[in-house]
């Protein structure tokens, strides 16, 4: 079962911009991991020093890897010299995927694919 990380991660006013340019190679890093489906880093438009998180894992022992591997590790260590205020992830275990749109092009909130 799919596994989807989302989060906020909130750093001191001006301390965004290098945490998110010092955390690229981690990020690759990541990202070549077995099971990593996505792995994201962005500003929030809205708020100076906000950084959402976004992962996607193919699988429970997938992610556990990454936890316990080095990109993972890498990453805490870098956001604690990046002014780190503070830091809210949750993860969600995913049943069921299908696209927003049906194929007519109409967005759809319903599970329409069954």
């Amino acid at each position: 079962m799919r596994i989807v990380i989302s989060g906020e991660i909130d750093l001191e006013p001006g301390a965004r911009e290098r945490a998110l340019t010092g955390a690229r190679e981690l990020i690759q890093a990541a990202l070549a991991e077995k099971g990593c489906v996505h792995y994201a880093w962005t500003a929030d438009i809205n708020r100076p020093g906000r950084v959402h998180v976004f992962e996607e894992w193919e699988s429970e022992p997938d992610l556990a890897a990454h936890l316990a591997g080095k990109p993972y590790q890498g990453m805490l260590a870098h956001l604690s010299g990046c002014g780190l205020i503070g830091a809210v992830t949750r993860k969600y275990r995913v049943d069921h995927v299908e696209p927003v749109y049906d194929p007519e092009g109409r967005p759809r909130a319903d599970f329409f694919t069954g």
